[in-house]
């Protein structure tokens, strides 16, 4: 399996999940997501899925500062509805690592340990996500905004080529490359891209 190299520099999620220690999936129910597994779960690597990924990472760090992240603790906010725009890619991806889910949810085992109602979409909020930790209400607004980090000028010529079917296997190889270069640089420049406000 080929990826790019950037993938495996990528900072990891660590969380400690209640559900899998009962469970024996992991011993204390330890374990951690990288990105290669998010672009793997949802298919693709963009700017979109490295802001779900820079979001969830950012607002885990200010709602858990000194101790890991409790998965299955954590309730998401979105202002977007489900169908409107990327938010159905985004939550995907925070659902994942968080375990919030909106209504389809593992509902628990004997009242505890449910995942579903954790996740809201169509909220009036200004920021990209609202992070919540269940246990304290903790609260933070984190804004993801790539627009600073432009792809090369070069794509939009390839990409015109690919939609219209006649873009050779070097165009669509380096359309891929160039595009993956964007996503690069997006974490490379995550301080001015990605913003938490308690």
């Amino acid at each position: 399996m080929k990826y790019p190299d950037f993938f495996d520099s990528i900072e990891t999620i660590k969380v400690v999940d209640p559900l899998a220690k009962v469970l024996g999936a992991f011993e204390d129910g330890v374990y951690e997501f990288n990105y290669l597994e998010i672009v793997k779960a949802a298919g693709h690597s963009c700017p979109t899925v490295a802001g779900a990924y820079l979001i969830t990472l950012e607002a885990l760090k200010a709602l858990y500062p000194n101790e890991q992240a409790v998965r299955g603790n954590i309730k998401v906010e979105f202002g977007e509805p489900l169908e409107e725009g990327v938010a159905g890619v985004i939550s995907n991806v925070v659902s994942q690592i968080t375990g919030a889910t909106d209504k389809s949810g593992f509902k628990g085992l004997a009242g505890k340990f449910a995942r579903h109602s954790l996740m809201f979409f169509d909220v009036n909020i200004n920021s990209s996500a609202r992070f919540t930790r269940v246990d304290n209400g903790k609260s933070v607004d984190v804004y993801y905004d790539p627009s600073s980090i432009g792809g090369n000028p070069k794509m939009q010529q390839l990409m015109q080529k690919m939609m219209g079917g006649v873009a050779n296997t070097q165009e669509i190889k380096e359309f891929g490359e160039l595009w993956q270069d964007r996503v690069k640089r997006i974490f490379e420049n995550m301080s001015s891209v990605v913003k938490v406000v308690a």
